[in-house]
Parts: C-alpha cells; sequence; structure tokens
C-alpha cells in the first residue's frame, strides 16, 4: 500500500508509466502524430485538470520541507524528467531549451543523449481506482457548477458535499479518509450508503480560513492566529520548527 503523502503520487507516476509505455510502442514505428494527440490530453486532463489542480493546497498550506509537498515535488520532478523526453522528438527546441534549464547538473548538456525515465511499471489495479475516482469527482465537480451557475457557491472549497454511493464506489471514496475533500477541492464530504451515486452540493456555514481558503468549524479558535484553521496553524508551526503539520495520507 501507498505511504504517507504518497497515494496520489504512485498514481501519477503510474499514469505517467503507462503513457511512456504507448508513446515508446509509437516511436518504434515512427508514428509521431498519436504522441502529439496523447500528451496534448495528458498535459490537459491527467495534469491540469486533474493532478495538478489537486496538489496545489498540499503545495500552498504545507511546511516547506514536510512530507506533503516534498512528496509531491518529487513526482513532479520525475514526471518532468520524463516528459522532456517524450517531447524532444516532435518539441525539439522547446524540449533543449527546458532541459538546459530543468537538468543544469547533467554533463552530457543536450537532452538528445539521454534515455527514456525508468519509470516503475504501471499498477493496473491502481490505475482502475483512481479512473473511477475521477470519474465521481468529475460528477461532483458538475454537480457544483451548477450550484455555482445558480449563484449559490462561488470557489468550489465553499461547497460541502454528501456523496450518495453504492458499496463498491463508497468504500472507493471512504479508502481516502479525510482526504477525500482534498481530491474533491471542497471543503467537507460526506459518504452515505444508498443505491446508485447520487451527489448533494450545499454551500458551507463555516467560516473560511484567510491561508488556505477552506470553510472550516474551527477557524478564529487560535488566539495567536484568530483567522486561520487548524491545520493552517499546525502547518505553520512546523514550518517555524515549533510543532508538528497535519498528516496528508492520499492527496
Amino acid at each position: 500500500m501507498p505511504t504517507a503523502a504518497s497515494a496520489t503520487r504512485c498514481y501519477a507516476l503510474a499514469r505517467a508509466s503507462a503513457l511512456q509505455a504507448e508513446i515508446l510502442k509509437h516511436f518504434d514505428v515512427y508514428e509521431f502524430h498519436p504522441v502529439v494527440s496523447k500528451l496534448q490530453v495528458y498535459c490537459s486532463e491527467d495534469l491540469g485538470a486533474f493532478y495538478l489542480d489537486v496538489l496545489k493546497d498540499r503545495l500552498y498550506t504545507t511546511a516547506p520541507k514536510s512530507l506533503a509537498r516534498r512528496s509531491a515535488q518529487t513526482a513532479l520532478h520525475q514526471i518532468t524528467h520524463a516528459m522532456l523526453r517524450w517531447m524532444a522528438p516532435i518539441l525539439s527546441f522547446t524540449a533543449e531549451e527546458a532541459w538546459a534549464v530543468f537538468a543544469r547538473d547533467t554533463t552530457r548538456g543536450s537532452i538528445f543523449f539521454e534515455t527514456f525515465s525508468a519509470l516503475p511499471s504501471p499498477n493496473e489495479a491502481l490505475l482502475a481506482k483512481w479512473a473511477r475516482l475521477r470519474e465521481v469527482r468529475d460528477a461532483a465537480n458538475k454537480a457544483i457548477e451548477d450550484l455555482r451557475a445558480a449563484g449559490q457557491v462561488g470557489a468550489s472549497l465553499q461547497a460541502t458535499l454528501t456523496i450518495t454511493a453504492g458499496a463498491d464506489d463508497a468504500a472507493l471514496l471512504r479508502s481516502l479518509g479525510a482526504d477525500l475533500k482534498f481530491v474533491t477541492i471542497t471543503s467537507a464530504v460526506t459518504v452515505v450508503d444508498g443505491s446508485e451515486l447520487a451527489i448533494t452540493v450545499t454551500p458551507s456555514t463555516a467560516t473560511k480560513c484567510e491561508r488556505c481558503w477552506h470553510y472550516a468549524e474551527d477557524v478564529g479558535s487560535h488566539d495567536d492566529h484568530p483567522t486561520l484553521c487548524g491545520r493552517c496553524v499546525s502547518n505553520l508551526a512546523e514550518a517555524s520548527g515549533t510543532g508538528t503539520g497535519e498528516t496528508r495520507v492520499v492527496a
């Protein structure tokens, strides 16, 4: 099982590994157009619309040297290394310019002296799990957008979700524990057993933390930081070396 703060990292690397396997098959037979298409989808959907979106909170709010933040940085470093190699045969000048900045420590100079990254083998069970989680997340995003269009919420963090799901989906969602709210980018999520997937969105009645922008019941309960939530207070304590930060298990 993934260790603390590494579940999304494992998924992101598994997804990158699966894509690299597809890309190398295309390169073997000199098929470049499918690579362009898959790279575009990967950057916009897998990274922009999901992984980078989920990472924002831990990168912005956890302590600089926290396990959660370093885990995210490790994944981004590995993915960038791999992606520049995928791009090189197609976006040669762009990849070369990026490599000059990104890999300043290399003694070989050009990216065209590099080989493809040795990514871990794709974990099919992990890919299937997160594919379903992303489907549920997409459904939640649609429900939030409907409420936003009606003017009842602004950002998704203002929303509170109640997800009714069948046994398999409910177990899947509950496996993320408290980190489910970070995957859905909402302030609170409750999973309810039911016969089929249904998502209810309500505006949060809690107070907005001015640091992480989550709506939390404990904002204002800390005398030294009256406008911050409890987890932000703990993360600031970790950053200053006076305490421990929050534990991020999944996202």
